[in-house]
This record gives structure tokens, C-alpha cells and sequence, in this order.
């Protein structure tokens, strides 16, 4: 019997020191970073001893542990019996781009992709750091399903489905970006989002108006950045990365350094980043068909205190393109106790003076056009708190509310060649917003449902100013002077029946009020027939989509939704310079546009991890917001800025169509080696008492063509790819809207393709170095509608740390 006891003792004791002594190790299966948020589902205790180390505590062996996490496929860890110390590495592979993935922008909440009817891309933080773009505009041209156009360096303006700036819904952490003066041309507006700090990006494709309201007719870009991460253990954890980054076609340079401490309740995150970008050079090799697009043969400097032409000596250079930008963000969050977490969102983007290059190439004669012309600091402030709720009650499981501010501040400054003069008007917005979203679930259903406020506050300002004097005189606003105001409001429902294993249902529905007031004081230089501007407008919108599965391999979904977009103050109120030559004036009487569309998707799954499909969309507009001709107190013509120019005028066009498709292709040819492809077709017009004129931003069809060598566990990953546009010709440019004809060629914008490729080498767990060539054939193109040229061949060089 002592015997008995004495071989208990000696093997409880046994036991104890292996678990004292065993841990696991969970890293991605790629990049080899350190996973956060997984679940465990085991009779063990585990405890967090690093970033990626938990140690398994009071277990008995053999043992199993179901590991989990929203993003990568689920694992099931078994561990034996056999008296040793256990040290395991697990690499956890992601689901992205499988119908397990899950997604937040069709409802604001968790879901899979399998339940949502509507066309979903995911762009996570891997991808992102593999892509070693310039800005979030880049990584959004990447991606092969997003067409982008750029006035400047500094920008970027996202098309989906021919529809872009005011007619798509731009979402940072749940909280809407489109303000009131988001205008109908380009927008450089999601330049001030730091892809640093971004843990994904979303684009939902089509109308999401019932979930976020005005504004999203072609689509919803929804941001979510990176939350500060708590630690497991008793343990303080603390987490810290960093990268550099250089671009040869842009003479500029990128960094970045975060930190993340967090205890058991309380974690924080903090990043900055800088850009640092020269003048970009385009590619040297030109198409017959290119021609002298975008040569820079001159630029403007001051000599001796007086406006000179200068000779650029190397025409590829294009000088007046650079810019600097630095991103702050600070992130708080804390457990009061189980189901309950506040959270505080912090985030800064300021840029540099950012030069209006298409503007610095116009000539007047012989003679330069604009000496000066560029945006002033690109200012955003975000400020948000955030209130989490997981206690399931009769009413929700889950709730989110948020409370919100952002200011914003834009700024335009121009100034004649040889004229001291310079223009200077500036925008300030103060913009509060309320979100208040829940979730219930019940048997096969899902019930999302919430309401969202938000006003809007801008005050526009302007004079000239001597350069030589200082002295400062009144010139003509950009929007009214005395003030304007937009304020909306909205509840709305979405719901998910799961009535079968192969029938899903998504439905919805929102009511939303929107209203806005301008004030018009000085009229000197616009003596407007009215002096102020109210407007008032009411809108129902809802959705319906099913999903059917008749089999593993086959998903076919079918979606009927609505859409709208209310005036805003930029289409009200505005008095620019669209195009030298035209000026745009207020328009009192315009009415909400609205937007219908139906949609039918097919995906087949032709062999595990290879999956081919298409989305055929229709959307049919009624009251199109369109730039037209228009008249001032009854002239075609007024004198603006010194010039004699044409009247255009936002106005309700009556009807329009865009229709097109979206095809996609994954194939996984070996376990190693993955091809995809994408291929976008859009069409776009205008119905008219006679033939239908072209619609404006249908940009030609596009794509991306990539082949991706990726090893489990391998410290290499490699791509090569090609992206490519088919050609716009002239006769399907928009001439008075938004298109930039001007910028073109005489035929349109030429088709073009680019080859490049890039690589991630991980030295260890912490260090990796990242290179790519874009465009390696160094052919000279330009995007579509845009007003500079794009890169020409283009190294990247990234060192990237994770401690």
C-alpha cells in the first residue's frame, strides 16, 4: 500500500512539473507575427507568458485544446500523454477570402461571409504590410476591384461601380467620414487614413444605404483600425513594431513605430507615422499611343523675388508632386468587468502644403497659368468613445454605442503667374456624430438593428494676400459666409433567416431625415437672387437578398436594394472653378437622387481552395446629381477670378444607368502556388430626350492578374502580378462633369498594363525584409480621369520589427 502511495505521489509530482514547464506557441502561418484575440476551448488553465507564449497550467494529459479566432481557420491541438516537457509551435492559418471569413461591413457587426448576399472584399493587416503601398489610396488600386484616380501625389479618389466621392460612404471604427462638403469631382479624403494602424479594410460593393444612410449608392469603405490588446496573465504585456520604408520613384521615404502595453483590464496603443515623398518620376518608355502625355518640360520658380519659367531638365520628373504627412493614434480601452468595455479613439493625420499638380501644368499663352496652387495641411481629428456591451439581455446580445467628433480643416491657395496676389480660402468642419448599434439573436435568426445622428458645422472663410506686403483684401468664398449646417437622422433594421442549411435571407430597412441651412451675407462678388438656403428631406430605403446553396460547391445570391444621397452643402452652396474656364454656382432647388439597384451573384468551388465567380449588377438612378451648363441671373458666363467663364451648375438630370460585372478567380495549382484574377466592366449613361450621354467616373475596364508563391512555415513569400486598364475612349467621356477630357489624349485615356513583383523574406519570429519592383517595363501610363502620371519603374524597400 505504501508502495501504492509513494508511485501516486511521485507521478502527481511529475505531472505537475510538466505542466509548470509546457507551453504552445501560436503564430500566423505566413508572416510568423503573434495572433491576438484567440479563444480556447480546453479543461486546462493556460496563462500568457509573451506576446505569443501561454503556458498550460493544471492540466491533465493527454490533453486537447480547440483554438479559435474569427480570422483564421479553427485547430485542434492534441497533446499526448507522454512525461515530458511539451514546447509546441502552432502556425495558424487565415481565412481570408474562404466563406468562413468573417466581415463587419454589411451589418456593423460580426458575421460570416457565407450569410451576406452582397459582394464583400476584405483587405486584412498582412496584406496590407506585404503590399508596401505609399497611402491607403495605393493599397485600394491594388487590390484589383477598386479603381482609383489621382490629381496630385497626394491623393486618391476610389471609384466602385462607376460611382465616387459623394456617392460612396467612407467608415473609420464605425463612424461615417463623408461630411458635408464632399463634393461631386475628387476626393483625396482617404489620404488621411494611416494603413499603419489599419487591422483591415472592407469594401462592401452596391448600395448600403440601410445600414449607413445618405452617401453610399456605389458602395461602403469600412475601415477598422487595430485595438490595443490586453493582457491573459498577471503579466504585463507589452508588444512594440516598427518599419522603414523607401520608394525610388518618388524620392520619399515612410516610418512607423507602435507600442501596445496592457494589463488584465486596461491596454493601450499608440503609433505615429511619417511620409516623406519627393517629386515622381513617370516611366520613360511611351506608346505611340501615349504620346507627350504628361511631359514636364518647364515648372515655376521665383528668381530674385519674380516668377520665372524654368526649364526642367529631365522632362520625366514631375516637378511640384511631392509632399509630407505624419499620422498620430492613440487607443484606451478598459474592462469595468466582464460584458462591459470602454474604449477611447484618438486620431491625428496632418500633411504638408500638398501642391495641385494638374493645376501647375496649365498654361496661359505662352506663359504658365498659376505660379502657385496647392492644398493647405490636410487636418483630420478624430476623437471617439466607445461603450461595448456582451451581457446578452431580452433586448440585445451585443450593443455598441459611440459618441463622436471629428475636425476637419481644408484649405486652397492659388496665385497668378507674376501676380502677387495670393488666394487663400479655408474650410473648417466640426462634426458630432451618435451611433447606437445592437445585435439579437434567436434560433435561426439574426435581428440588427440601431439608430445614427449627426450634425455638421462649416465655416467657410477667404481673402487675398499680397506676397510681397502682407497686406490682406476680402475675395468670394468657397461656401456661404454666414455659415451652413447639415444634420441628419435615422433608425434602421437589418435581419439574417438562416432558414436552411441552403437558404440564407438578408432583409432590411432604415428611415432616415437629413436637413441643411446656409447663409448667404456678402454678396459682392455673387449678388445671388436669394440669401439663404434651407432644405428638408425624408428618405425609406430597404433590401432584400437570398442566398442559395443547392450544394457545397455552388452559392448563387440574388439582391434588390434601395439607395439615396441628400444634397449636401458642397452641392448647394458652392461657387469654384470646376475646369479652367467653367465656375460652378449654387443650385437652391436640388432634390435627394436615389438609387435602385438589383444584383446576381454566382460561385462555384471547382476544387478545394480554388473558386471562380461573377456579380452582374444594374443600378438605375432617378434625379442624378450631374454637373450641366447653366446660367447666372440669365447669363451663360460670368467673370471669375480674372477670367471670363462658362456657368455649370449641379442639377437633377432626371434618370440614369450604370450596369456591369465583376468576375474573380482563386486557384490554388499546387499547395504552394495560388493564382487569382480580377476583371472589371462598367457602363454607365444618362437617358435623354434623344441618345443617352455618358455618365461620368465609369472607369474602363480594369483588373488585376497575380501569381502567389506562399510555404507554410516558410521564412519566404513571393508575387508576381500584373495590374492593367482597358482604354476609355474619347466618345465615352462625360465633357461637362468630372471626367478631366482635358487631361487626356485626343482618343481618351490609352489601355495599359504593368508588371511587377514582391517579396517578404522573415529573418526570424521579429525581423523581416520586404522588396518589390512595380512597374518594371517602366511604361509611361495614367489612370483614367487623373491629371498626373503615374509611377514609372518603382523599388521598395521595407525593414519591418515586431518585439
Amino acid at each position: 500500500m505504501k508502495s501504492l502511495l509513494l508511485f501516486l505521489f511521485i507521478g502527481m509530482t511529475n505531472l505537475l512539473l510538466v505542466q509548470a514547464q509546457s507551453t504552445i506557441e501560436l503564430r500566423h502561418a505566413y508572416t510568423f507575427e503573434s495572433v491576438n484575440g484567440l479563444t480556447f476551448k480546453t479543461q486546462a488553465k493556460l496563462s500568457q507568458q509573451t506576446n505569443s507564449v501561454y503556458q498550460i497550467e493544471s492540466a491533465q494529459f493527454p490533453l486537447t485544446i480547440e483554438i479559435t479566432h474569427p480570422d483564421y481557420e479553427p485547430y485542434l491541438l492534441s497533446i499526448p500523454n507522454s512525461g515530458k516537457d511539451v514546447a509546441i509551435t502552432v502556425y495558424l492559418l487565415p481565412n481570408a477570402q474562404t466563406e468562413n471569413e468573417t466581415v463587419v461591413s454589411a451589418n456593423k457587426s460580426a458575421e460570416k461571409r457565407k450569410d451576406v448576399a452582397q459582394k464583400i472584399q476584405v483587405i486584412r493587416a498582412a496584406e496590407i504590410q506585404f503590399q508596401q503601398q505609399t497611402s491607403m489610396a495605393d493599397v485600394l488600386a491594388n487590390s484589383g476591384s477598386v479603381f482609383v484616380q489621382k490629381s496630385q501625389l497626394g491623393g486618391g479618389s476610389p471609384i466602385i461601380r462607376g460611382f465616387e466621392t459623394n456617392k460612396v460612404l467612407l467608415v473609420v471604427d464605425g463612424i461615417r467620414m463623408n461630411n458635408a462638403i464632399y463634393r461631386g469631382g475628387h476626393l483625396q479624403n482617404v489620404l488621411t487614413l494611416d494603413q499603419a494602424n489599419l487591422d483591415r479594410a472592407e469594401v462592401l460593393f452596391g448600395p448600403g444605404s440601410v445600414i449607413y444612410g445618405s452617401d453610399a449608392i456605389g458602395g461602403v469603405m469600412s475601415f477598422q483600425t487595430k485595438k490595443p490588446v490586453f493582457s491573459t496573465s498577471d503579466q504585463l504585456l507589452v508588444r512594440s513594431a516598427a518599419y522603414m520604408r523607401g520608394f525610388s520613384a518618388g524620392a520619399g521615404y515612410a516610418a512607423n513605430a507602435q507600442v501596445n502595453v496592457g494589463n488584465k483590464r486596461f491596454a493601450s496603443l499608440t503609433s505615429i507615422s511619417y511620409s516623406n515623398f519627393g517629386d515622381l518620376r513617370q516611366g520613360k518608355n511611351r506608346s505611340e499611343a501615349i504620346g507627350n502625355l504628361g511631359y514636364r518640360p518647364w515648372y515655376v520658380a521665383q528668381v530674385s523675388g519674380q516668377d520665372s519659367m524654368m526649364i526642367n531638365t529631365d522632362s520625366s520628373l514631375q516637378v511640384g508632386s511631392g509632399y509630407k504627412q505624419y499620422d498620430l493614434l492613440q487607443k484606451l480601452s478598459f474592462i469595468q468587468k466582464p460584458g462591459v468595455q470602454h474604449h477611447l479613439n484618438l486620431q491625428l493625420s496632418n500633411s504638408g502644403n500638398i501642391d495641385r499638380y494638374d493645376r501647375l501644368t496649365l498654361m496661359s499663352g505662352a506663359k504658365p497659368k498659376f505660379a502657385e496652387w496647392y492644398y493647405g495641411p490636410q487636418y483630420r481629428l478624430l476623437a471617439a468613445y466607445t461603450l461595448e456591451l456582451s451581457n446578452a439581455t431580452k433586448c440585445y446580445d451585443n450593443a455598441r454605442i459611440i459618441l463622436a467628433y471629428q475636425g476637419i480643416e481644408e484649405s486652397r491657395m492659388d496665385r497668378r503667374f507674376q501676380n502677387a496676389s495670393l488666394n487663400h480660402r479655408i474650410e473648417q468642419l466640426d462634426i458630432y456624430t451618435l451611433n447606437a448599434d445592437f445585435m439579437k439573436k434567436w434560433g435561426p435568426h439574426e435581428l440588427r438593428y440601431g439608430a445614427e445622428a449627426y450634425l455638421n458645422q462649416v465655416n467657410s472663410t477667404a481673402f487675398a494676400e499680397d506676397i510681397n506686403t502682407g497686406e490682406q483684401t476680402t475675395i468670394d468664398t468657397r461656401y456661404p459666409d454666414g455659415g451652413s449646417s447639415m444634420q441628419g437622422a435615422a433608425l434602421y433594421a437589418s435581419h439574417t433567416f438562416e432558414v436552411s442549411d441552403k437558404l440564407i435571407i438578408n432583409d432590411g430597412i432604415r428611415f432616415s431625415q437629413v436637413a441643411l441651412q446656409a447663409q448667404f451675407i456678402d454678396q459682392t462678388f455673387f449678388p445671388f437672387p436669394f440669401s439663404a438656403i434651407e432644405q428638408n428631406h425624408l428618405a425609406l430605403n430597404g433590401n432584400l437578398g437570398l442566398i442559395y446553396m443547392p450544394q457545397t460547391k455552388l452559392r448563387i445570391s440574388l439582391n434588390g436594394s434601395s439607395a439615396f444621397r441628400a444634397p449636401n452643402i458642397d452641392d448647394l452652396t458652392k461657387v469654384f472653378e470646376s475646369v479652367p474656364g467653367s465656375v460652378i454656382v449654387p443650385n437652391p432647388e436640388l432634390l435627394p437622387e436615389y438609387a435602385f439597384n438589383a444584383e446576381l451573384g454566382l460561385q462555384y468551388q471547382f476544387k478545394k481552395k480554388s473558386t471562380i465567380g461573377v456579380n452582374l449588377y444594374q443600378t438605375y438612378l432617378t434625379n442624378a446629381l450631374t454637373v450641366q451648363n447653366g446660367t447666372f441671373n440669365g447669363a451663360d458666363s460670368v467673370l471669375y477670378d480674372g477670367q471670363m467663364s462658362q456657368v455649370l451648375m449641379t442639377t437633377n438630370k432626371g434618370r440614369a444607368y450604370v450596369r456591369g460585372f465583376e468576375a474573380f478567380l482563386q486557384a490554388q495549382l499546387t499547395n504552394n502556388l495560388q493564382l487569382s484574377g480580377t476583371y472589371n466592366y462598367t457602363f454607365g449613361r444618362i437617358l435623354t430626350d434623344t441618345i443617352p450621354y455618358p455618365l461620368d467616373h465609369i472607369a474602363p475596364a480594369f483588373g488585376k492578374l497575380s501569381l502567389r508563391y506562399t510555404m507554410l512555415h516558410s521564412k519566404l513569400k513571393l508575387e508576381g502580378f500584373m495590374l492593367y486598364s482597358g482604354w476609355k475612349r474619347l466618345e465615352d467621356y462625360n465633357f461637362v462633369g468630372e471626367d478631366n477630357f482635358a487631361y487626356a489624349t485626343a482618343d481618351g485615356m490609352p489601355s495599359w498594363y504593368t508588371l511587377n513583383i514582391r517579396a517578404n523574406y522573415n529573418i526570424n519570429n521579429q525581423l523581416s525584409i520586404q522588396v518589390a519592383c512595380e512597374n518594371i517595363l517602366d511604361r509611361n501610363y495614367r489612370m483614367f480621369a487623373s491629371n498626373i502620371s503615374a509611377p514609372g519603374r518603382n523599388f521598395i524597400l521595407t525593414l519591418r520589427g515586431n518585439f
